[in-house]
């Protein structure tokens, strides 16, 4: 049954399908392409007569990823103009919570019509509307070329988080024809998806956007200082032989992808995510987690929390590893802490093997602190709570562990379909813990409170696992005491 609704830019129909209405492909900016390239977003333009909005539209050009394999991959043709959002809704009359989901990927990879990112189960049983968005990925949205062109080009390195103010902005005034409430919108996204929502609470451009805040595995500890960017820009630019910032325009996208690609695979990339926020000093003012302590988002309400053994998802492959003897975990420890401060660290984590207390340390460092810093700078300005995921992947026979990406299909109720039961798991446990994390996302997206509000006297947390979710307090305290004692800088992605 097609629907059609209004909205700013013109007619658009959808149809029904899972018991939800659907409009896919929508266009929330203007093609990015040609001199808008590397440009922030604008408003997309008006169309005549009725838009066909069943089919998903272009997403961000990419390489392909393998961990993305496990949670369904990522269909679609690519293009330039990948600027579209999908809407779920119940029914375009009322004014219901909205869901808007940023897809992760490390900032390279992704996008919102990911099957496992189906919004029909949500939508249908929480009664609200759900976004997903497609932004700008990797070089294309996060290359800073105004500091190695002399200003002579104005992107920052932050135009794919401005691709995402500006489905906000869209949805602020475009919702209400889908039945949703632009006044109750919550975020909600994993991975690079969170570390955008980390960003975007310190954001002045996001401001009033959003009401409500989910990071799952992923915070605020977000921000490459402008010299680190420059220099991936500056190796960039080398790969493609331009040293006119009038001629990027002209480059061809197939150069760009594999320019990108080698960057990634180099060691010249200065590590972590080589194509990420840039603290610009205007869009993104500082490191995300320093503007949301002052403030800069009161008055969200904040779920945050990761799984487990978020780093088995990256060590998996890595059989090698497994054999790692005390002397290399000291040394990797020190790389990533310092060595003043590698004993005292090791010391925290004193169970399991050397591997284990590897990725033990990793979550941690990337993940759960982040995650916990971040609980604690918003507590002052609004609610927060706080989780954590204990279920594990039978994939393998289970070397995955609880790891990084293995909530996201339980969170959107799509964990048993089609392929994705091998990565998630399924059977009646995972049915019930699939109704327990939906019932509480959306009852936060209703502005209730899930479980105990977390506070740095209890830090009570929600326990997702194979049993009967519960709340305990200060899980992993002793660990997560031993991070206090070393430089915030050495904490995050």
């Amino acid at each position: 049954m097609a629907i059609i609704v209004e909205t700013a830019q013109g007619l658009l129909e959808g149809f029904a399908k899972d018991g939800v209405l659907r409009f896919n492909g929508i266009p929330y900016a203007k093609p990015p392409v040609g001199a808008l390239r590397w440009r922030v977003a604008v408003t997309p333009e008006p169309w005549t007569g009725i838009r066909d909005a069943s089919r998903f539209g272009t997403i961000a050009p990419q390489l392909r990823s393998a961990a993305e394999a496990l949670i369904g991959g990522t269909p679609g043709e690519q293009s330039e103009d990948c600027l579209y959002l999908n809407v779920w809704t119940p029914g375009t009359d009322g004014k219901r919570p909205v869901m808007v989901w940023i897809h992760g990927g490390a900032f390279v990879t992704g996008a919102g019509t990911i099957g496992t990112y189906n919004g029909k189960h949500l939508a249908a049983c929480g009664d609200v509307v759900v976004v997903t968005i497609n932004y700008r990925l990797g070089a294309l949205g996060f290359l800073n070329l105004r500091d190695v062109t002399d200003g002579q080009h104005p992107a920052c390195g932050v135009e794919g988080l401005m691709d995402q103010i500006a489905a906000l902005r869209w949805v602020r005034e475009n919702i209400a024809a889908f039945g949703g409430d632009p006044g109750k919108v919550t975020l909600f996204g994993e991975s690079a998806g969170a570390m955008s929502i980390g960003a975007l609470l310190a954001m002045p451009a996001a401001r009033g956007l959003f009401q409500k805040a989910i990071l799952q595995s992923g915070a605020a500890h977000i921000g490459k200082r402008r010299e680190s960017s420059a220099k991936v820009a500056r190796l960039m630019l080398d790969m493609l032989g331009v040293r006119d910032g009038s001629r990027l325009a002209d480059v061809p996208l197939a150069a760009i992808i594999r320019a990108q690609a080698d960057i990634l695979n180099s060691r010249r990339n200065g590590g972590g995510l080589p194509f990420a926020p840039t603290i610009d000093g205007v869009l993104l003012p500082v490191r995300a987690i320093e503007n949301v302590r002052a403030g800069s988002a009161n008055g969200v309400a904040v779920l945050s929390g990761t799984t487990m053994e978020e780093w088995k998802l990256f060590t998996a492959a890595r059989p090698k590893l497994r054999l790692m003897k005390a002397a290399t975990l000291l040394k990797y420890a020190a790389n990533l802490v310092g060595k003043d401060h590698a004993d005292a660290l090791l010391a925290a984590y004193g169970e399991g093997s050397n591997f284990e207390r590897w990725n033990a340390i990793m979550t941690d460092r990337s993940f759960a602190v982040p995650s916990s810093r971040l609980l604690e700078a918003q507590a002052a300005h609004a609610p927060v709570f706080s989780y954590r995921f204990d279920w594990r992947s039978p994939l393998l026979g289970g070397v995955l562990g609880s790891c990084h990406a293995l909530e996201i299909g339980f969170v959107f109720g799509t964990y048993n379909e089609k392929r994705a039961g091998l990565f998630f798991g399924s059977g009646t446990r995972a049915d019930a813990l699939s109704q327990a994390m939906m019932q509480s996302w959306i009852a936060f997206a209703h502005g209730k409170e899930p479980w105990p509000r977390y506070d740095a006297a209890k830090r009570a947390t929600m326990i997702f696992g194979d049993g009967d979710p519960h709340v305990t307090n200060a899980p992993d305290d002793t660990r997560r005491a031993a991070w206090d004692m070393i430089p915030e800088s050495r904490i995050g992605p």
